[in-house]
């Protein structure tokens, strides 16, 4: 390694310029990341939830929807102007791209008997010519149909809706759903412009997708530079060099461009959370880099030559770099394990950043630094710094604190269970972001964003028409109705009533079901011949007339709602209906099945992860004993984290799933560089065990502590993302590193005291022996 030191500072400048070249290379393929805005990509193909709601959405018509909610200032739908401004809502809608079908009041297809006819039309024809009278029996029809309330109309009649349904070519998602979005906010301006007197809030499927874009894109400005301040304000005042500064950022920058430039080589897409994944390179490229400027800057100020100082640095942080680069790479890479593909996608960029950032750091890094006059002053070595007196404090007080240690860890690993495997796909967003603010409003007002929807098939062609197969589903229908999350059911079921009615004669007792298979039959043939285009039942009917799909809509609800919900509905069905084959589906149903998929799937990555990691220090730190106990300062750090979460939050979803093993790799980093430190002690000074432990405080603990720090604020400023995904995820990163940190000044050296106890063959058992030379770090 002297060797190659050498050469590598002899030719610094030609260093310098490849390693810009291939960066600058590697960097070029960031032009070729796009963001997929779009909630399927959080699901893998064999994803069975996925594999259900594609199939169903091939059978029907495709659900992907914009929901424009109007709320009159004056609480009153029914007005003429605000039935006036539904109606050009809804005639203007047919024209947003992509758009395939428009509900709302003013085209609800009203049925009624004339004589011995039935009538097929708008329930709002012409608003601007609507008298009082006609106004209030508009009221009384909308207010009293099933298909209607609590889909496109409040019960109490003070907010509307109109509902486009949109078949996007999945040709390119990347172009397709903002080109909807730009049309449907358009539409919405244009709407308040001409009727300033109505609110618009813009709810819906393609709405909350062009979200996680918008989302996304919002941290990248404004993270990312608040990240970048905070580095450079937080180095400066704890390394006081504005050379080390300077190399520094180019490193991080270095890192982030090369990681992102072969994300998009490679073909990779961007995500919310892949999105976050140059915060998460520049918080972990500082560390290599505070190893070896701490390093460097102690010699140099214990008097040796700027040269002989950033090899002697090399030299020793080498080892510990890599290892710790290694590990952090295996924590992250252990994220392909994750059932959700954006994760695999962040913990991929994430790993090949870090690695990216410890080649630099020892071969960029040292070159720049070369080619910079710098200096610092000179001074003794004290032996009463603040980390001498932690060092002293632990092994003083060992049997108190281990002691100390062990109940407060079993106190709150104690608290894991109080988690609760929950989320709710609505609230990844805060209340900040508009579409939050349209889902929740709506939600209170109107309509739920929470669907089950249901493919209920007869087994046989024209099958829907059989009265049975009818009886079934409107029992089926009832039922949801009763439950108490329910917001609304669209169920075939109550168009084949109000036929049965209108074909006799609008008699009310004929609101019910036919029990005729060929009546059914030729009511359902009239009324679908009688639609008008894009009206049609396609919707609700597949093509044999075999089956149709029922959609159930819910207030928002976390995912252990949903899945109850789920439960409930299969278990009835089995009871009440075996005949039937049936199917459920839904984006709701997706996100909620996708954080207990994904812890399990991430408990084998984290075991896998922490076996590899564990068999690496091992054999780098030569010490099966030494690998046994990092263990302990490895895994207990994600426990009391979670132990944590769970007194103070006790929800854990989607996002929390990858932390454990997405923060093994980082917190093993302390663990790596104290036990390297301290067997340099061992093996190399021949101290005693204590007079090793202060060694490695003395060498390795303000690096060790300014690392967490620029670590820590790293992933806090991460959790103030607007995106509840990368939030939790940022917070709960933090909190595990802090504890990283105190257990690794606290347990760590405790437990080296317990298991190494082989007496030094040259020096003292005094803690108070020098522990410094010119060699240290």
């Amino acid at each position: 390694m002297d060797a190659f030191y050498q050469q590598l500072l002899r030719f610094r400048l030609l260093v310098v310029l490849a390693a810009i070249v291939l960066v600058v290379a590697a960097a070029a393929g960031a032009q070729k990341l796009v963001f997929k805005s779009d909630y399927r990509v959080f699901f893998g193909q064999e994803n069975p939830q996925l594999q259900n709601f594609e199939r169903m959405q091939k059978t029907f018509a495709k659900s992907d929807n914009a929901l424009f909610i109007l709320a009159p200032k004056d609480g009153n739908v029914f007005s003429q102007q605000a039935l006036a401004a539904m109606a050009w809502l809804t005639e203007q809608s047919w024209q947003l791209p992509y758009s395939t079908r428009v509900d709302s009041i003013t085209n609800f297809q009203h049925t009624y008997a004339e004589e011995d006819d039935m009538i097929v039309e708008d329930l709002v024809f012409d608003p601007e010519a609507l008298d009082e009278p006609e106004v209030q029996r508009i009221r009384q029809i909308a207010l009293n149909e099933p298909l209607i309330v609590n889909r496109l109309l409040s019960a109490d009649g003070r907010v509307a809706a109109v509902n486009v349904n949109v078949h996007l070519p999945g040709i390119n998602l990347v172009e397709e759903i903002p080109e909807v979005v730009v049309g449907v906010r358009a539409l919405r301006d244009q709407l308040v412009e001409r009727y300033p007197q109505i609110d618009v809030y813009l709810s819906g499927m393609v709405m909350m997708n062009n979200t996680f874009a918008e989302a996304s894109l919002n941290d990248s400005a404004t993270l990312v530079p608040l990240m970048f301040l905070a580095v450079i304000l937080l180095i400066g005042i704890l390394i006081r060099t504005i050379g080390g500064l300077v190399a520094t950022l180019v490193i991080i920058i270095a890192s982030i461009a090369g990681a992102m430039g072969l994300a998009g080589w490679y073909g990779l897409f961007l995500t919310g959370p892949s999105a976050s994944a140059p915060t998460i390179i520049l918080t972990l490229a500082v560390a290599d880099c505070v190893h070896i400027l701490s390093t460097f800057y102690h010699e140099m100020r214990s008097g040796v030559e700027q040269k002989k100082a950033l090899i002697n640095s090399l030299k020793i942080n080498t080892q510990p770099v890599i290892l710790t680069s290694v590990t952090t790479a295996i924590g992250f890479l252990s994220m392909n394990f994750s059932d959700s593909p954006p994760f695999a996608d962040l913990g991929n960029i994430v790993a090949v950043g870090v690695m990216l950032a410890c080649v630099l750091a020892l071969t960029l890094f040292p070159a720049m630094l070369a080619l910079m006059p710098l200096k610092a002053t000179l001074r003794t070595e004290n032996q009463n710094t603040l980390m001498d007196r932690v060092a002293r404090f632990v092994i003083d007080r060992r049997t108190p604190l281990l002691w100390g240690s062990v109940a407060l860890i079993l106190l709150t690993i104690a608290q894991i269970p109080r988690n609760e495997l929950n989320d709710d796909f609505v609230k990844y967003f805060d209340q900040s972001v508009e579409f939050r603010q349209a889902a929740d409003f709506s939600d209170e007002h109107l309509t739920g964003m929470s669907i089950l929807e249901i493919e209920l098939s007869s087994g046989e062609s024209s099958g829907i028409n059989n009265p049975t197969y009818l009886q079934q589903v409107e029992d089926l229908t009832n039922w949801l109705r009763q439950q108490p999350e329910m917001v609304h059911v669209n169920s075939l079921t109550d168009i084949m009533k109000r036929l049965n009615r209108n074909m006799h004669g609008d008699d009310p007792s004929y609101y019910r079901l036919p029990d005729n298979r060929e009546l059914a039959a030729q009511y359902l043939l009239l009324y679908e011949m009688s639609l008008p285009y894009g009206l049609d039942l396609n919707n609700q009917i597949n093509v044999d007339k075999s089956a149709t799909r029922l959609i159930a809509t819910c207030h928002n609800l976390t995912s252990n709602q949903i899945i109850d919900l789920e439960r409930r509905t299969e278990q009835w069905l089995a009871e009440n209906a075996p005949g039937l084959k049936s199917a459920i589906a839904s984006p709701s149903l997706m996100f909620a099945h996708i954080g207990k998929r994904n812890i399990e799937s991430m408990l084998i990555g984290t075991l896998t992860a922490l076996v590899l990691i564990s068999v690496l220090l091992g054999f780098a730190l030569r010490s099966l004993k030494f690998g046994i106990i990092s263990l302990a300062p490895n895994l207990i750090p994600a426990g009391l984290a979670f132990g944590l979460w769970g007194m103070w939050v006790g929800e854990v979803g989607l996002a929390l799933s990858v932390v454990t093993g997405m923060t093994l790799g980082i917190i093993v980093d302390d663990t790596v560089h104290f036990l390297s430190k301290y067997l340099y002690a061992r093996r190399q000074r021949n101290d005693s065990a204590k007079q090793a432990i202060i060694y490695a405080f003395h060498s390795v603990g303000k690096a060790l502590w300014i690392t967490t720090v620029v670590l820590s604020v790293g992933f806090l400023i991460l959790s103030l993302s607007t995106f509840k995904v990368n939030a939790d995820m940022g917070l709960l990163t933090a909190i595990t590193i802090v504890i990283a940190l105190v257990v690794d000044f606290i347990l760590l050296p405790i437990l080296i005291l317990l298991f190494d106890k082989e007496s030094s063959q040259t020096s003292s058992d005094n803690p108070a022996a020098p522990a410094t030379s010119r060699q240290e770090i």
